[in-house]
């Protein structure tokens, strides 16, 4: 009897590890299905080495949109602007249509996504663009009590030209619930990983801030992970209930400037981040 309680523990388990991916979408290669990087590896400071993020190695271009499933016009030629001045491109809802990925192929970057949820049949989360592939991977999901729908985050370690790794969480909150239990459990489970690290951090996305209860949350728990807030002078974030969604938090690193940039091709406008090592 004890054996067969483990041993449906261990499907359950098994089965679970197995659910939670991230796709890799790169220009002439298969699509991948990427499983969560050996978290022993972050902690043991044992991740393997890989190509650069940079070519050059003192700065650093970010990108972050939430790009709302890609619903409204001129989508392609913000998201073309933004790919061609940033290192990495942060992207939030970003759905898996045919025109995005063929898009992204075509831009020559590695693209890792976490399917959240699909509406109706393409997926749709976070999605993070590179230059090369990441060392360390880790898709992170989390429904909403509400809806039941998952918002999902995603975790990418990138080796740098100075020989040390770049940290870069990729997150879309959770937003409808009566409480902040699930947005507390979602930001702890991401601090799980960046305490294990060792190096510069970048955490960007939607972080749903929108009640003063979050925004003390989010603002708790980055001084605990020792992260600082990137200011925008001309500050046009998208704002609900009088508080910013968007934010990027870093560790590590200087920021050198920091816009935003207007657009009606989303309910989000664009951050751009530019850093230096």
């Amino acid at each position: 009897m004890i054996r067969s309680s483990y041993l449906i523990k261990s499907w359950v388990k098994k089965d679970h590890a197995q659910k939670n991916y991230a796709m890799r979408y790169v220009a002439g290669q298969p699509v991948e299905r990427i499983f969560p990087t050996s978290q022993q590896l972050l902690e043991d400071a044992l991740l393997p080495h890989g190509e650069p993020l940079l070519a050059n190695d003192r700065k650093l271009s970010v990108a972050i949109w939430n790009i709302y499933k890609q619903q409204r016009p001129s989508w392609q030629n913000v998201l073309a602007s933004l790919i061609e001045e940033s290192d990495l491109v942060l992207l939030q809802e970003a759905q898996t249509t045919p025109a995005l990925l063929k898009f992204i192929t075509t831009s020559g970057l590695i693209a890792d996504q976490v399917p959240a949820f699909a509406i109706p049949q393409h997926p749709s989360g976070v999605m993070t663009l590179a230059s090369s592939s990441p060392v360390y991977c880790c898709p992170l999901r989390e429904k909403e009590p509400i809806f039941r729908l998952a918002k999902s985050s995603l975790i990418t370690i990138y080796p740098l030209p100075d020989e040390r790794q770049l940290m870069v969480i990729n997150v879309h909150a959770i937003n409808f619930s009566l409480g902040v239990d699930g947005y507390n459990r979602q930001l702890n489970n991401i601090g799980i990983h960046i305490s294990l690290h060792n190096g510069p951090v970048i955490f960007a996305g939607d972080f749903n801030a929108w009640s003063r209860q979050r925004l003390r949350i989010l603002e708790r728990f980055a001084r605990r992970m020792q992260l600082r807030e990137v200011h925008f002078n001309d500050d046009h974030r998208t704002i609900v209930f009088g508080k910013p969604l968007d934010f990027v938090f870093y560790r590590e690193l200087n920021v050198s400037r920091a816009t935003v940039v207007m657009t009606g091709a989303s309910d989000h406008n664009p951050l751009i981040v530019n850093f230096s090592l």
